[in-house]
């Protein structure tokens, strides 16, 4: 149950390219704006950490493309975050969700400079907030980046959408009918199994604090809320 907590949600890229061939497809990013409204509504403080999947994934684009460095198309992703960060803040603002985009990527004319005191400042005043550019450096998923601006804002859980897969599986469910989805994990045997849900920097980040993470699918939006409501769906890690 996360009601009456400041949670970070971290929405996948994919999440607002929806199905179509838009890079941001306006009838996902309208009912994803639901989806935060829903969450809201059981009393929760958020803070939103989108992925960048829909426009450029980094690790992705170097194994299509040798001419690109790793470093390079790092960056190309964090600056496709603070992209699906604007766009979700004047989506939630016109949705008359009082919301501020920022980015780690430093100060531009139309973002702030993401800092944590200013996140919790907006955070307090009954904001969304909604950082982009990943942690402002390579080779770090925005994984890590939740689960760093969990632990910027005092966060006590954070809401990870994962796009195609129901949770955390001993394998891959897309390519073994015959997997098994963990109901409860602790971080270090995500490290120890060495599964691939995330960053095994995000992994150890959470054996050091007491959040408590929830995975769930994407392709529902209307998990938020269950989540959120204390619905036993997905995978929950803790320590």
């Amino acid at each position: 149950m996360v009601s009456n907590r400041r949670v970070v949600i971290k929405l996948s890229g994919e999440a607002l390219g929806g199905d179509s061939d838009n890079t941001i497809d306006k009838e996902t990013l309208e009912l994803t704006v639901r989806a935060i409204k829903n969450v809201l509504k059981s009393g929760v403080i958020i803070l939103v950490v989108v992925g960048a999947g829909n426009i450029c994934r980094g690790e992705a684009l170097t194994k299509n493309d040798v001419t690109i460095d790793r470093e390079c198309a790092d960056y190309m992703g964090m600056l496709g975050t603070v992209i699906n960060a604007i766009a979700l803040e004047n989506a939630l603002n016109k949705n008359g969700v009082p919301s501020k985009a920022f980015s780690s990527l430093g100060a531009l004319s139309f973002v702030d400079e993401y800092s944590p005191n200013q996140a919790i400042e907006y955070l307090n005043k009954g904001y969304v907030v909604i950082a982009g550019g990943g942690l402002g450096k390579p080779f770090y998923s925005t994984d890590t980046a939740a689960v760093q601006r969990a632990i910027d804002v005092h966060a006590d859980a954070i809401l990870m959408a994962k796009n195609g897969v129901d949770g955390i599986y001993d394998d891959d469910p897309r390519l073994n009918k015959n997997a098994k989805l963990y109901k409860e994990i602790s971080p270090q045997e995500l490290v120890d199994k060495k599964l691939k849900v995330m960053d095994l920097s995000a992994a150890k980040l959470l054996n050091e604090h007491d959040i408590i993470v929830y995975v769930f699918n994407n392709n529902n939006l209307d998990n938020f809320t269950l989540v959120s409501e204390g619905k036993n769906i997905g995978t929950i890690i803790r320590r």
